[in-house]
């Protein structure tokens, strides 16, 4: 296979020996920057779809984050918006909860929406939209390891999708699955 295909997300699958194409998906959390940074992060990782994975998607302090002001703005700016509502954070924790390996309850509580066909479903439609446009999810912290992102993240690595962190003006890194994470028969699995 030629390098700048694997460049691309083809990769071989030897199931069905045949290639396919996985596409990679980036993060970005947009804290407290201004609308025009954000934007030239966007651009300089060449995004063209933003996925907002907020479950709230609107901020009082930082109105240019709010799901109507993007839906206006990043589309001027060349960057088609999409809320995914189905991997929105702030879930609350089931009481027979399996995944004990979290402390935090909002991590735990993600980890049991996991496990949902809501979540299943919002999973398909970003990798729907991955496959047609280079696309980043986003949610409002900077750093992906205090957020939702991060399980995201474990859950697309977990079926071979590459994910990309974008951390700030030329510094992206691939994501290493959480400590809390583990692959038991191939699954992701957060259970203690």
């Amino acid at each position: 296979m030629a390098d700048d295909q694997q460049s691309r997300g083809y990769y071989y699958d030897d199931s069905h020996g045949y290639e396919d194409y996985r596409p990679t998906v980036l993060t970005i959390g947009h804290s407290t920057r201004d609308f025009d940074e954000f934007v030239g992060l966007l651009r300089e990782n060449d995004i063209e779809l933003l996925a907002d994975v907020r479950s709230f998607p609107g901020s009082r302090k930082f109105p240019q984050f709010n799901k109507e002001s993007l839906e206006v703005t990043l589309p001027e700016n060349g960057i088609d918006y999409s809320h995914l509502r189905q991997l929105g954070g702030r879930r609350k924790v089931k009481t027979d909860s399996k995944n004990t390996v979290w402390r935090n309850d909002g991590f735990r509580g993600y980890a049991d929406h996991m496990e949902t066909e809501d979540f299943r479903k919002g999973i398909d439609e970003l990798l729907e939209l991955a496959e047609d446009k280079r696309t980043a999810i986003m949610c409002s912290e900077a750093v992906w390891w205090r957020c939702h992102r991060s399980m995201i993240s474990d859950y697309l690595k977990s079926r071979g999708i590459t994910v990309l962190h974008i951390m700030g003006e030329g510094k992206v890194e691939e994501h290493p699955y959480t400590s809390a994470a583990k692959i038991v028969d191939g699954r992701l699995s957060y259970e203690a």
